[in-house]
């Protein structure tokens, strides 16, 4: 290897007149813009294809000649201007937030991922979740949220993946060229680049960091792969979710502990952190560090002001899903850190990764630690809120499930990312600028009704169309790549029929995401897919992880199939699955399948991208579709049921599909009159569109996390801070009084006022209380009735009221409390007492973990 003695970087040499191109290509603002994307085709469409839709490394690919024959080119400079003045109206105009939010207009929020999915020449990102972060910073921007986000940047990213000539998995990793990507270095005044250096065991490693303009949002991606460091540090951002524990928690100590020193470095001081996932929660121990060390509070104070302006996003059903570390390496990477920079002993730090408080942790949980440190935790889905209270219940002892403070937002998806070109001019036709500035307007979607149906089904038949003759394109280029014969190429661009029903099925290929299930009767599905009056066909697409065996079997499974007599030309796959595939699957595709075994689908969000494309779901009652679905929107496999035995939930579900496709499908798709219009299945496009539109996209999606989560937080945080800390070390002297005190409260009397014990509806039921609450004040705690139904333990027929101090004081310091109960509802109800702390600043009254019941 040669070892340079100096660098230097070249630049695209333009015309002047089409100078604005560099301003523009810098800006993922054109990842959404359907003009700026005919601009870069229009400038060279094949270099576009080739670059993999990177415009920077077009403009460095494109001949010089061609520079100046387009800066002659009128049309094209007209084109050009406009998507320039397009983007900075964009950019200058006045949004949701500072029309109905008058915080600072600083980058207040900082959100934080191991990935992100914006555009597919951006390697950073493996799947789901990573597109999911993309969404919420290009609908942040829309919105014009005060948000930076923060993040990883990996020089080989995620890997592209092809497959042997027998369908087994192989890894190919490309190396990213930085300087050819839109993205650019972090300079400081003098033009040198940012360093951030973090203390790793023995050493110091230093980080630069990159910055990618996504309209009005900055996102800031830490890069290790520097001189000063060692060729093993350089490696620790080099792949995405590759190499071994260690370089897991490496990578986690750069994205959490980097990610808040660069902010600080770059001037930017976030009031709120989104930890989306566990990967970044170490973010929370810098900034109680920064606290100490800037504020000089100790460590406890800034722990407890800190819990109220962290975020955490769960995205995983299962405990299998989140990093775990032995406490022996965090140790040596935390040691030093926890004891000479926190100040604490080693038992506190530990409990820290752990919300089960009554045994000393065998390991370091991360989504312990961010729970731990969190004022709001959610799940991603109503279902997966349930599915998050029920894995981490032994967290929160002696609290009722329904309680438990673990609150959900739904995904969504960032529409005018995932909207085809000709949709999206039929829906501006028909839905007009308002659809273009707020797509999750109610009112905005019910004009899809006006679309009149002809025109809305050629549209979507061109997208069928378009995604067969790519499918075909990309066949034949698999099938060359593996040098296959002469004939096999014949057949790759045969394959597919541009009028049949289309199911997609493209994701990440976990296990239980079942991606073999539609062919667990072969003859069943041979008889569906061959029939000639009524065609059906399916497009599967999706990566298994680099080490998970099991799913490498199911995509060799379905290659097998897919050269079956039988089934081949009508079952297709598609290797290597990134944002572009996935963009013509949703844009084509009649259905979208999906069969996890619930509850295991957190959300999922690809369902969501063909609704406004004018798809239709077919999927198991899991994640979102769980809350979404609705018998004239879409199809729905099963009832929720969850089952002990697998195999026998497989027969049962797989038979549902073919029994929905062969019954409910493909009669209501290839029903047509006199005008070849599917005029039922119009009607459920419609449907879906109009109801299911405004609702899973993400800008209902943050929005509701400012006003439910970052606008509460910025609130406490700002309150906390005032007078130089004085109320956040008054709230915190209150907790530890409150934690000191607790074990001495008890109910000391509790008596039914009156003695009947049958009541009618309409009348109350009274209660009278005396308390005992040792140094603590009735001002500190809250007193209440809990009451339900005795036979009915649904969730629904629990309830609590608030009990009333009264003026008069009993003998001992004790104090008395009266509450009543509504009688709304007949049958026989019991009820009970319990004390919970009390105080303004608390967000819930069940964040210390502390309840005396009676």
């Amino acid at each position: 290897m040669v070892n340079y003695i100096g660098r230097f970087n070249v630049v695209p040499s333009l015309p002047e007149k089409l100078e604005p191109l560099r301003e523009i290509v810098y800006n993922l603002f054109w990842t959404w813009n359907q003009d700026a994307i005919e601009m870069f085709r229009r400038l060279d469409g094949k270099l576009w294809e080739e670059t993999h839709h990177n415009p920077v490394l077009m403009l460095g690919k494109i001949s010089q000649e061609r520079l100046n024959e387009i800066a002659l080119d009128d049309s094209f400079i007209s084109h050009m201007n406009r998507v320039f003045v397009q983007m900075n109206i964009y950019v200058e105009e006045k949004t949701w937030y500072q029309k109905n939010y008058k915080y600072d207009k600083e980058n207040i929020i900082a959100y934080f991922s191991a990935e992100f999915g914006l555009t597919e020449c951006l390697q950073i990102y493996s799947g789901g979740l990573g597109v999911l972060s993309g969404d919420h910073l290009k609908s942040a921007s829309d919105l014009g949220l005060p948000l930076v986000g923060v993040g990883l940047c990996y020089k080989e990213g995620y890997f592209q993946q092809y497959l042997t000539h027998d369908g087994w998995q192989q890894e190919r990793y490309e190396i990213t060229d930085f300087y050819n990507q839109p993205m650019a270095l972090v300079t400081k005044s003098d033009k040198t680049p940012l360093r951030i250096e973090l203390d790793f065991p023995g050493r110091k490693v230093s980080m630069q960091v990159w910055k990618i303009q996504i309209g009005r949002v900055p996102l800031y991606l830490l890069d290790t792969n520097v001189p000063e460091n060692n060729d093993e540090d350089k490696k620790i951002t080099r792949t995405l979710y590759g190499g071994n524990t260690e370089t897991r928690i490496q990578q986690e100590i750069v994205l959490g502990i980097g990610g808040i020193r660069a902010l600080q470095a770059m001037g930017t001081k976030p009031v709120v952190c989104h930890m989306n996932e566990g990967h970044s929660a170490f973010l929370a121990l810098e900034r109680i560090r920064l606290l100490m060390k800037l504020h000089y509070l100790t460590f406890t104070e800034a722990k407890d002001v800190n819990f109220y302006s962290n975020v955490f996003t769960t995205h995983t059903p299962v405990p299998a899903g989140i990093d775990i570390f032995p406490n022996d390496l965090v140790e040596k990477y935390f040691g030093n850190y926890y004891r000479t920079e926190l100040g604490i002993s080693d038992k506190t730090f530990y409990s820290l990764g752990s919300i089960i408080k009554d045994k000393a942790p065998a390991n370091f949980n991360m989504a312990h630690l961010a729970m731990n440190m969190a004022g709001f935790v959610n799940g991603v889905s109503k279902l997966h809120g349930k599915v998050s209270k029920k894995m981490w219940q032994a967290g929160f002892i002696d609290i009722p499930f329904d309680e438990i403070p673990i609150d959900y937002v739904t995904n969504g998806i960032h529409t005018h990312s995932h909207l085809s070109n000709d949709i999206q001019e039929l829906l501006y036709r028909y839905l007009g600028e308002k659809f273009m500035r707020n797509p999750s307007d109610q009112e905005v979607w019910t004009r899809v009704d006006e679309i009149p149906d002809e025109e809305l089904w050629r549209t979507h038949e061109r997208r069928r169309e378009r995604l067969v003759a790519f499918a075909r394109k990309r066949l034949v280029k698999q099938v060359v790549a593996r040098g296959g014969s002469a004939s096999e190429i014949a057949s790759a661009k045969e394959v597919l029929d541009a009028q049949a029903i289309t199911i997609g099925f493209a994701r990440r290929f976990a296990t239980y995401k079942r991606a073999t299930l539609i062919f667990k009767d072969i003859e069943r599905l041979a008889s569906i897919i061959s029939n000639p009056d009524y065609p059906v066909q399916f497009i599967i697409a999706g990566k298994a992880h680099p080490k998970d065996e099991e799913g490498k079997k199911l995509i060799q499974e379905i290659i097998a199939m897919t050269k079956d007599y039988h089934l081949r030309k009508k079952i297709v796959f598609l290797e290597n699955y990134d944002m572009n595939i996935a963009r013509y699957m949703v844009e084509g595709c009649d259905i979208w399948l999906n069969n996890p075994r619930r509850p295991l689908e957190a959300s999922g969000t690809s369902g969501m991208k063909i609704i406004a494309n004018g798809g239709l779901n077919l999927s198991v009652l899991d994640g979102w579709w769980d809350e979404a679905y609705s018998y004239d929107v879409g199809w729905k496999i099963g009832n929720a049921e969850e089952y002990d035995n697998l195999d026998y939930q497989d027969e049962v579900e797989s038979r549902l599909i073919y029994e929905m496709i062969e019954k409910e499908i493909v009669p209501i798709f290839y029903n047509r009159g006199e005008d070849k219009l599917p005029r039922n299945w119009i009607a459920m496009m419609k449907n879906s569109m109009k109801n299911l539109g405004p609702v899973y996209n993400t800008h209902r999606m943050v929005r509701e996390y400012a006003e439910k989560f970052y606008f509460i937080s910025y609130e406490k945080r700002t309150e906390l801070m005032k007078n130089n800390w004085e109320k956040g070390k008054a709230f915190s002297e209150w907790r530890g009084k409150v934690f000191e005190n607790w074990h001495k409260l008890k109910f000391v009397s509790i008596e039914q006022e009156d003695k009947n014990n049958e009541f009618t509806v309409g009348n109350k039921y009274p209660i009278i209380a005396e308390v005992e609450l040792g140094d603590l004040k009735p001002n500190d705690v809250e007193v209440q009735i809990y009451f339900g139904k005795v036979e009915n333990g649904s969730q629904a027929n629990r309830g609590s009221v608030t009990m009333s101090n009264q003026p008069r004081k009993s003998k001992d310091g004790r104090y008395v409390y009266r509450g009543e109960i509504d009688c709304k509802d007949t049958g026989q109800f019991g009820y009970t007492l319990r004390i919970l702390p009390k105080h303004d600043m608390m967000i819930n009254k069940f964040e210390l973990g502390l309840i005396r019941w009676a």
